[in-house]
């Protein structure tokens, strides 16, 4: 199922609105349905309403996580916004409406971004079930050189060094993902969603401050104390932070 919002940026906000809907059945299209005609309406608090209903349905998708971080932009909250474009370029990394409007919803928060670590960079337009599929291709296609080259009567040296090619493949391809996976932008990538929170020292009010991190700021999870989660953040600095006032990219 397939529904976008297109919408072109003013520099303070999102203008010019188009709707195509498509691929949709039963009570999902009706609900989208329903979301898109308040969207339509304006009413963008509760069409995000709606686009929240069918992410608690775990039906998923990168269109569906773009147009709740429009109706999340249009009323105003740019933290939520910001996390539902990272969650639809997470799906889809080459989504440009998302990718177009992520950016101004970070300007207009003056949210803060971690550093994208090596990886990051490398495979910027790739997923990780694609990268997992690509792996696991090399890694059988390996395999099947191997065993033809061990079966065959005619020995041929090409054969073997496709095998060993496509296992090293995999092999760099699997240490990629392990290392994107537990990268900035990996699986504990999280976004502040609270109006702007400060990152302490300890887990306490009274703490001092490390860091003011606006809505729509990057962080990583590392691990967690009770209400609070210490985290890596911007900067390359390190704090802690109410649990409640942040969500996880990944669902």
């Amino acid at each position: 199922m397939i529904f976008r919002s297109s919408i072109l940026p003013s520099a303070a906000v999102l203008v010019a609105i188009a709707t195509v809907a498509s691929s949709a059945c039963g009570d999902t299209n009706d609900q989208f349905t329903k979301a898109n005609q308040e969207y339509a309406d304006g009413k963008f608090k509760e069409a995000a309403t709606d686009y929240e209903s069918l992410v608690k349905s775990a039906d998923w998708s990168a269109a569906l996580f773009y147009n709740l971080g429009n109706a999340y932009f249009r009323s105003g909250d740019f933290g939520k916004a910001i996390l539902n474009y990272e969650r639809a370029l997470a799906l889809e990394p080459n989504h440009p409406e998302a990718q177009a409007n992520l950016r101004i919803a970070r300007d207009e928060a003056r949210a803060l971004e971690l550093a994208p670590s090596w990886p990051d960079r490398f495979i910027h337009s790739a997923t990780v079930n694609q990268l997992s599929v690509a792996a696991a291709i090399l890694f059988w296609g390996g395999v099947f050189f191997f065993t033809f080259f061990f079966l065959s009567k005619r020995r041929r040296i090409g054969g073997l060094a496709l095998g060993i090619c496509c296992l090293l493949g995999s092999a760099a391809l699997v240490a990629l993902l392990y290392a994107t996976e537990e990268g900035p932008r990996g699986k504990a990538l999280a976004i502040v969603t609270a109006p702007e929170i400060n990152a302490r020292l300890a887990t306490a009010d009274t703490a001092s401050t490390v860091l003011a991190l606006p809505a729509g700021s990057q962080i990583k999870v590392e691990q967690q104390r009770g209400d609070w989660v210490y985290a890596l953040l911007p900067n390359n600095l390190h704090g802690w932070l109410p649990a409640n006032a942040i969500q996880p990219v990944r669902l």
